[in-house]
């Protein structure tokens, strides 16, 4: 099991590449696998062969019109964890409001 983010825009569409990225966000939405999408990346989670080829139909769609593709992908790959999209966000702010409590913030 792993969380994948990764960002995928075509180099030389123009200023704005919303219409492409709209539609690998599609995709991944698409696929029925836990993500979310934030101002940078778009995060899914999934096994490898589950999720690889979601990232493969999102990257081919951006660059559907015959333009040149720029892909970042970084990956958390942790065996036997599941859910770990939203868990590791909670576990965060866990601490974090720990934390004010602990300094009298609360």
């Amino acid at each position: 099991m792993a969380v994948f983010a990764f960002s995928v825009a075509p180099l030389g569409a123009g200023e704005s590449v919303t219409d492409s990225v709209a539609e690998a966000v599609r995709i991944v939405r698409e696929s029925g696998l836990p993500n979310r999408t934030t101002a940078m990346f778009t995060e899914i989670e999934g096994e490898w062969d589950e999720v690889m080829p979601v990232i493969q139909r999102a990257t081919e769609a951006v660059g559907a019109g015959g333009h040149r593709v720029s892909l970042v992908l970084k990956a958390d790959i942790r065996p036997g964890h599941t859910g770990q999209l939203d868990a590791k966000i909670a576990r965060v702010e866990e601490r974090l409001a720990a934390e004010e409590l602990d300094n009298g913030h609360a």
